[in-house]
């Protein structure tokens, strides 16, 4: 299987819980948008405080989207 990468968006305070959704809602759309294969988006809460948005992508679009979407932070993603 191609390697993957988990774009992160963090979000942090007592809004960061409805904030990472909306974003990952529009994450969604851009990745169906896009046409974007194999795409996995989502958001989870780290702390009552810090919760991510998240995308996982390829990793031969991580460059691509990574100057696009701005992300906070990335991971390899493991399954």
């Amino acid at each position: 299987m191609t390697e993957r990468v988990k774009l992160i968006w963090d979000f942090r305070g007592p809004n960061a819980q409805p904030i990472a959704i909306h974003h990952a809602k529009h994450l969604a759309e851009f990745a169906e948008t896009d046409k974007l294969q194999n795409t996995i988006t989502g958001n989870e809460e780290i702390t009552p405080m810090h919760h991510i948005a998240y995308m996982v992508v390829e990793k031969s679009l991580m460059n691509t989207l990574r100057e696009t979407l701005k992300p906070t932070r990335g991971q390899i993603y493991e399954e």
